[in-house]
């Protein structure tokens, strides 16, 4: 089997038996073609190189200016890669057991204040006509739900029916949660359900082709894409008055949850609601509430050394 055609069968085993989502398998992909371009440049192949070669590239990487979370993803997609070589018989060995993972720290999530959305969503309320509408059942879905963009823009219009008071989520591995609406992103939905319709090409919005897509497209996937989620918050950003770097349909994610937490939401609800298969993953939010109380007494106490000045 040639290099291409084990990386294909790679991922094509990381979609089929790991459930991998589309983005997971572009990365993945990337990754190998620039492992093998590597390997190419040294003389190697994927079949025989050494830890030494991987110590290599890694290093190469770094070389680069790409971060240890970059680098740390390459490894980990290695690491899968040589398994399946094993696996496949391609391999006796993997080069990558033993090395170490670069330290990366973890960075905590930008804050988006209660005020912040309230502005967002009373401008994206104000507005007319359908795309206005639609912007606005996009932002009360994002907030009130804490989902993924990737998430959010694969919805199905029979995600939303089975209960209009809780939306079924598709997430990571293909696996179904089911999350609260709150009456506004509810009365958003249904408004838009109305005019949906209306983004549909001639085509599908004829008898039996529609092909159930929350948010059609007239794009290569049917449905809308994230990067123009992304261009419509930050669109909106800038007319409600709110810093457009500051908004991204993540930062709408931690915003639910840091706030949910802020109010007195249990731990593992929150995780529950953002598809988290890792209790650790939704303990971040928490070092996020510690680090703004500490901001606050810092700030505002009066033994604080900002505000205690000796005169």
């Amino acid at each position: 089997m040639g290099a291409s055609a084990a990386t294909d069968a790679f991922l094509e085993m990381m979609a089929a038996e790991r459930g991998a989502s589309l983005n997971t398998l572009q990365a993945y992909g990337r990754d190998l073609e620039r492992f093998g371009d590597f390997l190419h440049r040294k003389g190697d192949a994927a079949d025989s190189c050494q830890p030494d070669l991987i110590r290599d590239y890694l290093e190469d990487l770094l070389l680069e200016g790409l971060s240890a979370r970059t680098q740390a993803r390459h490894l980990s997609c290695l690491k899968q890669y040589f398994l399946f070589l094993m696996g496949e018989g391609l391999r006796e060995d993997n080069p990558v057991a033993g090395i170490d993972a670069p330290k990366t720290g973890k960075a905590l999530p930008k804050i988006l204040s209660i005020a912040d959305v309230d502005a967002l969503l009373v401008k994206a309320r104000a507005g007319q006509g359908k795309e206005a509408q639609r912007l606005l059942v996009l932002v009360e879905l994002l907030y009130a739900t804490g989902m993924r963009v990737s998430e959010l823009v694969s919805l199905k219009v029979s995600q939303t029916q089975r209960d209009p008071r809780i939306l079924t989520v598709r997430g990571k591995g293909n696996k179904e949660r089911l999350v609260p609406l709150s009456p506004a992103a509810r009365e958003a939905l249904e408004e838009y359900l109305l005019l949906r319709h209306t983004f549909l090409s001639t085509k599908e919005a004829q008898p039996g082709n529609d092909p159930g897509w929350l948010f059609p497209s007239r794009g290569a996937s049917g449905y809308l894409t994230r990067h123009r989620v992304g261009q419509l918050l930050k669109d909106l950003a800038v007319s409600s008055g709110v810093d457009p770097a500051k908004i991204s349909p993540h930062v709408l994610r931690h915003a639910f949850a840091t706030h949910l937490l802020d109010n007195g939401a249990d731990l593992r609800s929150v995780q529950k609601m953002l598809g988290h298969s890792d209790i650790s993953t939704t303990q971040i939010y928490t070092h996020v509430l510690q680090e703004r109380l500490q901001r606050l007494v810092q700030d505002h106490h009066p033994l604080s050394s900002k505000l205690s000045k000796p005169s």
